[in-house]
Formats: C-alpha cells, structure tokens, sequence
C-alpha cells in the first residue's frame, strides 16, 4: 500500500532522505519533509512529515506535523496532526497527537496523549 504525503492532509515536500545503510548521530532539523530508510542516533524535528520505511530505525523523539512509521522509533512522538503505525512498526516511547492510526500487528509500549484538532466554535441556540 503506497502512502504520500497527501495522505496526511496538507502534504509538503520531501526533501530530505537518509537512505538504507546510513546512520546519522546526532539531532536532525528538517524543513518540510523528511523520509528515513538508515538509522537516526538523535531527535528529529521537521516542519511536516516524517516517514520512517521498514528498514528505518530512530533512537530519539520525533517533533513534525505528521508521522508515518513502518520502522523501529525508540523515543517519543510528539505531532500537530496525524500519526499512523504500519504493519511492522515499533515504537517504544509515547505518543502525542491528534489522530492515532495502528493497523494490526504494529507494536506500540508507551502512552497516547490526543487531543482535539483547534476548532472554531460557535454557541448556537
């Protein structure tokens, strides 16, 4: 099943990739969009989304709009909007976010904290 970025609402660029086989220490800061396939020894902070494939792996929490995770976070995950945890993920840390998805078989030992997108709200009568 094919995710883009569309998926998560406003979709923004991707325009940073750690690609299979790399490993990054050290805190990563993204503007827009960022798609993890290596490894990440540090937080990641990005203005959109964040993706994390099969075979990626983070030890350090993730701040973005929106998180797609199919690899390994061991930290925790706190969004303006959206999380999904594929099939294989594993996220060993919590989770802050407005909207939650975990398809089956995806591993998730933490907390979720949700919270109601901010609304515009008028008393009728």
């Amino acid at each position: 099943m094919s995710k883009t970025n569309s998926d998560f609402g406003r979709g923004g660029e991707l325009n940073t990739m750690v690609g299979k086989g790399s490993v990054i220490q050290g805190d990563m800061r993204v503007q827009s969009s960022l798609r993890v396939d290596g490894k990440v020894n540090g937080n990641i902070t990005a203005t959109d989304t964040v993706q994390i494939g099969r075979e990626g792996e983070v030890e350090g929490h993730i701040h973005a709009r929106h998180a797609f995770l199919a690899g390994r976070v061991s930290g925790n995950i706190l969004t303006q909007g959206k999380v999904v945890l594929e099939t294989r993920a594993v996220v060993l840390g919590d989770i802050r976010a407005t909207r939650l998805v975990v398809e089956e078989g995806a591993v998730f030992n933490g907390k979720c904290v949700m919270k109601e997108e901010e609304r515009d709200t008028e008393e009728t009568s």
